[in-house]
């Protein structure tokens, strides 16, 4: 089976991460985060990915030179110019040829719905089009989908305020399509799969839905990547472990439900709590790093304190005894 991954976006809100990273291509506690996407598609019977790519295409081509993933074909259709969602989708699948029953996933969400459940589901009904759905808190963030006794979609609502959201099931991101979908997105300009093609789907009568709970993280915040990826280091997703291979961390030093990337290192006195330290990143010794994000071979010199979700670049440098809260440097990248 084929699958569109959504993996286009400029990634901003984890900026500045993804100033020279694709946010799919950061490490999710070791592996990527497109790698853990693929991963659980391959579980489900997909054999073939079609990366839907914009931003920085090299980064994705480079880290699989044959073109493979967990023993998934790897198809690359980089977009000419942003197309919104549904653009991307209908440009990917057309690069791709394909003409038959296919899954659609956001690339930086997480989760372990059951594909094969939803496309049993979707064949069951001889639906056009038909969504996962998930509970969440607040649904004004997102797509809210009511649906009838049938599993029907009986309305599409983009981000309602709170308190006119008829249901907290929302649009979870996966979708199982059929090619004539294709047929409902123009070519060559930016269309939008959640306003305009599935309320169209729904005036027609062809769009359903599944409800079902289970894990759901959208990974594409700095909250939400570190409890993402401290997820799978606590049991609660993964038991990955917490010092990666070639990182060095002083007997010293006070590592708690923290991801030490490879190659980085923790010198004596330190104390990262509740953190990510991605790969060759150096905390110095005495400094305190708490729920935050220190880039690729950033430096966090002798007792400096990175705290409150601040999020550090690639080589970025904090001076010794400096102090930063929710800070996000280099801040220009904001």
């Amino acid at each position: 089976m084929n699958a569109v991954i959504l993996v286009g976006g400029f990634g901003t809100r984890l900026r500045p991460l993804t100033l020279t990273t694709p946010k799919q291509m950061l490490p999710v506690a070791g592996p990527t985060m497109i790698e853990r996407v693929i991963a659980h598609l391959a579980q489900h019977g997909v054999d073939r990915a079609v990366l839907a790519l914009g931003y920085r295409p090299d980064v994705f081509r480079d880290a699989f030179p044959d073109g493979r993933c967990h023993g998934v074909e790897l198809v690359y259709a980089v977009e000419p110019e942003p197309l919104d969602t549904g653009g991307a989708v209908g440009f990917a699948a057309r690069e791709a040829s394909i003409d038959e029953t296919f899954v659609v996933v956001n690339g930086d969400v997480l989760t372990d719905l059951d594909v094969t459940e939803l496309v049993s589901f979707h064949r069951s009904t001889g639906a056009e089009g038909t969504i996962a759905l998930t509970p969440v808190d607040d649904p004004s963030r997102y797509g809210v989908v009511p649906i009838d006794g049938d599993g029907r979609v009986t309305a599409f609502i983009e981000k309602p305020p709170a308190d006119e959201a008829p249901s907290n099931w929302i649009n979870a991101g996966t979708y199982v399509l059929e090619p004539s979908v294709l047929d409902r997105i123009a070519v060559g300009r930016k269309v939008s799969i959640e306003r305009e093609v599935f309320p169209a789907m729904v005036a027609d009568g062809r769009l359903f839905a599944l409800e079902r709970e289970g894990r759901w993280v959208d990974a594409g915040t700095p909250t939400a990547y570190i409890d993402a990826s401290l997820s799978f280091l606590d049991g609660s997703a993964g038991s990955e472990p917490a010092v990666a291979a070639g990182a060095e961390v002083d007997p010293g030093a006070s590592v708690r439900r923290s991801w030490i990337g490879p190659g980085a290192s923790v010198a004596a006195g330190a104390v990262v709590e509740d953190a990510l330290v991605l790969p060759g990143a150096t905390i110095g010794a005495g400094a305190v790093v708490r729920r935050s994000i220190v880039g690729t071979r950033a430096v966090v010199g002798e007792g400096a304190q990175v705290v409150d979700v601040s999020v550090l670049g690639e080589d970025v440098e904090v001076a010794a005894g400096a102090t930063l809260s929710d800070a996000r440097v280099p801040a220009e990248a904001e």
